[in-house]
C-alpha cells in the first residue's frame, strides 16, 4: 500500500487513540472496579495494562504486514473465511452504535444543567449530528480536534495526580499531609483473588476503544514505523496515568464510599475540601465523552467501508475517496435512530442492546488473539519490523484464555449479564444473515471447521506450535524466521 505522505503521524495516532479510550468508563465507571477489588485494583489495572500490551501488538505485527481501513476484520476474513469476517464486522459496528447512543443520553443528562428548557432526545440528537459533521471535515480536522480534547482529558487527570499528591505530601497551604490517609484502614485485598477477578470486566472497559489504532492504520504516514510507535505511547500512557491516578486516589476515600453515581475523582477530591476542583473535572466528563463519540464514529464508518467493499453491506455504502462519507452517514442515522429506541422502548430492553457493546470489544478482542496466532503460525514474524509480541505463542494464548474468562464472568457482574446474552444473540443474528445470504460459503466454512476437528484438535494444534513436529523428529527449521 502506498505510503500516505498527509496522513496521521505517531503523536496524532497517539492522540487519536487516548481520545478514545480515556472517557467515561475511567472518569465514572472504573468507581465499580475500585470499590470491588480495594486497594487492590492497582494489581488489575496492571493485568489490564499487560493484556492491551498484547492485544495491540498482535494488531500492530498484522497491522504493518498490511495497513488496511478493516483492519482486524480484514485480517480475520483472511485467516478464517468472509463469514468470520462478516460477523465480527457487523457486531463491532451494530455493539458501537447501541454504545455511542448511550453516551450521547448520558452527555445530553450534564449538558441539561446549562440548557435546562431543552429536551434529552433533542440534546442527545444535536450531539449526534455536530458529532458526524465534524467526522464529514476529514481525518486531519478530526485528529486536529480530537488531540485538543484528548488533552484536555489527559491534563484533568494528570491535574488529579499533582493535587492528590499535594494532598498526601501536604504541600498545599494550611493542610497538613494525608500520608498513607485511608490505606491504613483498608485491608490490601479486601475480598481476596475474587476482589480482583470481579474488577477485571470494568478495568478492560476502561482500557477499551484501542482498536481504533489499526482501524486508522490506512490513513497513517509510513505505518510500519508510525503503528508499532503510537501503541507504545498508547500502552505507556494508559497504564502510567490510570495506575498513578488511582495510587493517589486510594489514601483520601474509603474504596467502600464510592458510587457508580459520581466520578471517584470527584468524590476524593471533594472529600478532601477541594469541590471546585471536582466540579472542574464534572466538565471534563462532557469532553471525555464528546471525544470518545467522535473517534468512535470515525472507527465505525471505516469498519463499514471495509464491509462495503467485501461485498457485505449494501452496495450504496461503497465510498471510492478517502473519506468514507456515506459510512459516516448512515453510522450517524443509526445513531440518530438508537437514540430514538432509547426513549421508546422500556428502559430494561433499551439497556439489554446497549449491553451489547461491551460484549462486542470483548470478542473483538479475542478474535485479534485468534487471528494473530494463526497469522503468525503461517507467515512469521512481518517483513518490515520486528516480531512484537514477546514468548509468543505463550502470551497469545495465556490472553486468549484470559479474555475468556472474563467474558464468562460477565453473569457474575451486576449489570453486565445482559451485555453476554445481548452480544449471543447478535452473533446468532449475524450468522443466520449471513447463511442466508451466503449459503454455499456459509456451507464450506462449516465443512471447514468439521474437517479441521477430525484431523487436529485445538490442544494438539497448541503443543505443535510450542513444541514443533520437526524438533520432535531431530530436525531444525533452517529456514524459519527467528523471534527478533
Amino acid at each position: 500500500m502506498p505510503e500516505n505522505k498527509h496522513g496521521l503521524t505517531s503523536s496524532r495516532l497517539t492522540l487519536l487513540a487516548l481520545g478514545t479510550v480515556v472517557g467515561g468508563s475511567f472518569f465514572l465507571g472504573s468507581a465499580i472496579a475500585i470499590k470491588n477489588a480495594g486497594p487492590s485494583i492497582i494489581i488489575s489495572y496492571l493485568l489490564g495494562g499487560a493484556l492491551v500490551y498484547v492485544i495491540l501488538y498482535s494488531l500492530s505485527e498484522m497491522t504493518t504486514s498490511d495497513p488496511t481501513a478493516g483492519s482486524f476484520r480484514n485480517y480475520c476474513e483472511n485467516m478464517y473465511g468472509p463469514m468470520a469476517g462478516f460477523v465480527v464486522g457487523w457486531l463491532y459496528w451494530t455493539g458501537l452504535v447501541l454504545a455511542m447512543s448511550s453516551e450521547a443520553i448520558a452527555v445530553s443528562a450534564f449538558l441539561k444543567k446549562w440548557f435546562p428548557q431543552v429536551s434529552l432526545p433533542a440534546l442527545g440528537a444535536v450531539t449526534i449530528i455536530a458529532v458526524t459533521i465534524i467526522n464529514l471535515l476529514g481525518v486531519e480536522k478530526l485528529s486536529t480536534l480530537e488531540s485538543g480534547l484528548a488533552v484536555v482529558k489527559l491534563l484533568a487527570i494528570v491535574g488529579f495526580i499533582v493535587l492528590a499528591l499535594f494532598l498526601v505530601a501536604g504541600l498545599l497551604p494550611g493542610r497538613s499531609p494525608i500520608g498513607a490517609g485511608e490505606l491504613l484502614n483498608e485491608p490490601l485485598f479486601p475480598r481476596g483473588l475474587a476482589g480482583i477477578a470481579g474488577s477485571m470486566l470494568i478495568v478492560i472497559f476502561t482500557y477499551a476503544r484501542f482498536e481504533i489504532i489499526g482501524l486508522a492504520s490506512s490513513e497513517t504516514i509510513n505505518p510500519h514505523k508510525t503503528i508499532p510507535r503510537a501503541i507504545t505511547y498508547t500502552v505507556a500512557g494508559l497504564v502510567g496515568l490510570y495506575t498513578l491516578a488511582i495510587i493517589f486516589l486510594l489514601p483520601l476515600i474509603p474504596t467502600a464510599r464510592l458510587s457508580e453515581e459520581v466520578s471517584p475523582l470527584v468524590a476524593a477530591l471533594t472529600r478532601s475540601g477541594l469541590g471546585w476542583a471536582g466540579d472542574v473535572i464534572n466538565i471534563v466528563l462532557i469532553t471525555a465523552i464528546l471525544s470518545t463519540m467522535l473517534a468512535a464514529t470515525f472507527g465505525i464508518a471505516r469498519m463499514l467501508r471495509s464491509l462495503a467493499d467485501e461485498g457485505h453491506a449494501p452496495g450504496f455504502l461503497r465510498d471510492k475517496g478517502d473519506i468514507p462519507y456515506r459510512g459516516i452517514i448512515f453510522s450517524g442515522l443509526s445513531m440518530l435512530t438508537a437514540l430514538v429506541l432509547g426513549f421508546i422502548l422500556p428502559r430494561r430492553i433499551y439497556l439489554f442492546l446497549v449491553s451489547s457493546g461491551g460484549f462486542a470489544f470483548l470478542f473483538v478482542y479475542l478474535v485479534i488473539l485468534a487471528t494473530h496466532y494463526k497469522f503468525r503460525k503461517i507467515y512469521g514474524c512481518p517483513d518490515e519490523g520486528k516480531c512484537r509480541v514477546p514468548a509468543y505463542p505463550y502470551t497469545t494464548i495465556t490472553s486468549s484464555i484470559g479474555l475468556l474468562l472474563i467474558i464468562l464472568s460477565m453473569p457474575l457482574i451486576p449489570g453486565q449479564g445482559s451485555g453476554l446474552y445481548a452480544g449471543l444473540i447478535l452473533v446468532s443474528v449475524y450468522t443466520g444473515i449471513y447463511i442466508i445470504k451466503e449459503p454455499e460459503k456459509a456451507r464450506q466454512f462449516f465443512t471447514g471447521i468439521n474437517l479441521n476437528l477430525s484431523h487436529k484438535n485445538v490442544l494438539t494444534e497448541f503443543s505443535d506450535e510450542i513444541i514443533p513436529e520437526d524438533k520432535l523428529n531431530g530436525k531444525e527449521d533452517s529456514g524459519g524466521k527467528n523471534n527478533e
